[in-house]
C-alpha cells in the first residue's frame, strides 16, 4: 500500500468537512427534481434526527475551531456564514425537503428555536467521527448521548420518536485521524472493520431509543476529493484511497444486512443513502440535472487557499483573504477541498442512485 499517497488525501478532512452554503439552486423551489412520493414504504416520518459530521452539520461547531463560520461560506444561502460547510444548503437540508419538513435545528441553538423542535434536531458536528478525531467536538456516541438526555428531560418521548427517522453521516474523519496518528498500512482492514462495527452499534442504539428508521450514507470516493486531486491539477483520483473506501462499503453492507435481520421487520429499518454511487455519477460526467449541463471538471473546487498553508476562508493577520473564489458557483461540484457546493448537493440528490435511496424512506 502506498502510505505516502494517503497523506495527500486526508490532512484537511476534519476542518474542511465543516463547510456549507446555499442559494436558490435549480430545482430547490417548486420544480424540484427530487422524488416527491414514497412508493416503497407507507411510513412518513415527521421528525428528522441527524448525527455525524460536516456533510450534515448545519451549525453546531464552535466558531473558533472551524472555517464554516467565515466568509465566503454561506454566500449562496443564507447569504452569510451559518456553520454549514458549503456555500449553501447541505445534505440535511435536501433530506428535510424530501420529508416535507423544515430543516431540524442544530443542537447548539435548540433553546433559541424551541418552535423548531417538532421537526427533530441536528446533533452533527463537523470534523467528528465514530471515534475521537483531531477536532475537539463530540463524537457520534456523545451526540447520541445528547438525544438520550433530551429523552430523560422529556423534550422528546420514545412514543414521539416512533414517527421519526435518523440521518447518520460518516464521511471519513476517523480515517484521516488514523493517518495523522501514523496508523500502519497493514492495520487498515482491521481499523475499517472497527469503524463500521462502531457505526453499527450507534445505529442500533438510535433505533432502540425509538427512532423508526435509520439511514446512513455510504462513503464518498475519498480519493477523488479536491485535496487528493490537487497534486495533478484536479484531474486524477487516488486509487489507493478509493480501494479503502470499497472495503468500507463491503463491511457497511454486511452490517446493514445484519441490523435488518435483527430488527425482523417487514420493512427495512436500516437503510443506506448511496452517496458513493451518486458521486461517481457526477464524476463520470453523466447527466444528472435532468438534461441540463454537467460540471466541466467535477474535481476542481470553487474556493481554495492560495497555497497549501491556506484554505477556503483563510485571511492573514491584516484581514487580507488568502483564498480564491470561482466566478460561477453553479459551475462547480465542489465548494472547497472536501465539501460539495449547494449545486453539487443538488446534483447528488438528482442522481438515480440517490433517488432510489430516498424511496426507501
Amino acid at each position: 500500500m502506498e502510505k505516502p499517497s494517503l497523506f495527500l488525501f486526508f490532512p484537511l478532512l476534519l476542518f474542511s468537512i465543516l463547510s456549507g452554503r446555499q442559494q436558490c439552486v435549480r430545482g430547490w423551489t417548486g420544480n424540484s427534481h427530487l422524488p416527491t412520493g414514497r412508493s416503497v414504504s407507507v411510513f412518513k416520518p415527521n421528525k428528522l434526527f441527524v448525527f455525524g459530521d460536516s456533510y450534515v452539520d448545519t451549525g453546531n461547531d464552535n466558531k473558533s475551531l472551524v472555517n464554516s463560520w467565515s466568509v465566503p461560506f454561506g454566500i449562496t444561502f443564507p447569504g452569510k456564514p451559518s456553520g454549514r460547510f458549503s456555500d449553501g444548503r447541505v445534505s440535511t437540508d435536501f433530506i428535510a425537503k424530501y420529508l416535507k419538513i423544515k430543516t431540524p435545528v442544530p443542537y447548539r441553538w435548540r433553546k433559541l428555536f424551541i418552535s423548531r423542535l417538532k421537526y427533530g434536531m441536528n446533533f452533527a458536528y463537523g470534523g467528528t467521527g465514530v471515534f475521537k478525531t483531531l477536532i475537539a467536538e463530540p463524537n457520534m456516541t456523545i451526540q447520541i448521548d445528547y438525544l438520550q438526555q433530551l429523552l430523560n428531560e422529556s423534550v422528546y418521548t420514545k412514543r414521539k420518536l416512533r414517527s421519526s427517522m435518523a440521518l447518520v453521516s460518516l464521511a471519513g474523519n476517523d480515517y484521516s485521524t488514523y493517518i495523522q496518528q501514523n496508523g500502519s498500512p497493514e492495520g487498515w482492514p482491521s481499523f475499517i472493520q472497527s469503524v463500521v462495527d462502531q457505526l453499527a452499534v450507534n445505529m442500533r442504539r438510535i433505533h432502540n431509543m425509538g427512532v423508526r428508521k435509520v439511514a446512513v450514507n455510504t462513503l464518498e470516493p475519498l480519493g477523488c476529493l479536491p485535496r487528493s486531486t490537487t497534486q495533478n491539477s484536479f484531474r486524477l483520483c487516488n486509487t489507493t484511497e478509493n480501494n479503502f473506501v470499497d472495503l468500507h462499503s463491503v463491511y457497511l453492507q454486511q452490517a446493514i444486512e445484519k441490523l435488518n435481520t435483527e430488527a425482523n421487520s417487514i420493512d427495512n429499518r436500516f437503510i443506506t443513502l448511496d452517496l458513493h454511487s451518486a458521486f461517481w455519477t457526477v464524476f463520470n460526467n453523466e447527466t444528472v440535472h435532468q438534461g441540463e449541463s454537467t460540471f466541466e471538471n467535477p474535481y476542481e473546487p470553487c474556493c481554495i487557499g492560495i497555497s497549501s498553508q491556506y484554505s477556503c476562508g483563510s485571511v492573514d493577520g491584516n484581514g487580507v483573504k488568502k483564498y480564491t473564489l470561482c466566478a460561477d458557483r453553479k459551475s462547480r461540484f465542489f465548494w472547497d477541498a472536501v465539501h460539495p457546493t449547494q449545486e453539487g448537493w443538488y446534483a447528488i440528490f438528482s442522481t438515480p442512485a440517490m433517488q432510489k435511496s430516498l424511496e426507501q424512506f
